[in-house]
């Protein structure tokens, strides 16, 4: 249950036994179904989440129209993090796009091993960093990118995610709409 989480955390810190065995201790397992909501905007985040299985999807809402911010697959920490890390209500929802396995860790239980975990610290530094460096990748590319160089980046970095995440998802989270998707994989693909 924990072996993707310590794959992780080791990348990072090492942790004895005794210390691996606080850190586990500090997490609860859940599952959850498909199109389950985590967070909904306007709630405040007061969980981490690991996925063991499954993806998570974070988005925002303008009008009736939801806007693709992230999509977290195995292995990485989900959360609605300006929510989780300020103890305000959020602007983001966090939706299961397949059922899911977790590995839940509260803000309490984090902030309790910041105390008696001081290698944790370290880890949520790094984590958190890891985190800023993948938005700001995502910001340049709107920025620099044109919507089918986005779309090559994409193909290239998550060819896993085509096959699970519906298309008007991932067409939102390049910021396009699925039609102008359509066009660029048949340009592509020739498909």
């Amino acid at each position: 249950m924990f072996s993707g989480l310590h794959q992780l955390v080791s990348q990072f810190v090492d942790f004895n036994s005794s210390e691996r065995v606080l850190f586990e201790n500090a997490f609860t397992f859940r599952q959850i179904p498909k199109k389950f909501k985590l967070v909904s905007k306007g709630e405040i985040s007061s969980e981490l989440y690991f996925i063991n299985k499954g993806l998570i999807r974070l988005y925002y809402t303008k009008g009736a129209e939801e806007i693709t911010g992230f999509i977290f697959s195995e292995n990485l920490f989900a959360s609605s993090y300006d929510s989780f890390l300020r103890r305000a209500p959020g602007i983001q929802t966090l939706e299961s796009l397949e059922e899911c396995d977790l590995l839940v860790i509260t803000y309490d239980k984090l902030e309790e091993l910041y105390q008696t975990l001081p290698k944790v610290n370290v880890l949520i530094r790094k984590i958190a960093e890891q985190r800023f460096i993948n938005t700001q990748q995502v910001l340049s590319s709107f920025l620099l990118e044109s919507p089918e160089e986005r779309y090559k980046r994409f193909e290239q970095q998550h060819k896993d995610l085509l096959q699970r995440v519906p298309q008007n998802i991932i067409a939102s989270y390049l910021g396009i709409t699925p039609v102008s998707l359509s066009r660029i994989r048949k340009r592509m693909h020739g498909t």
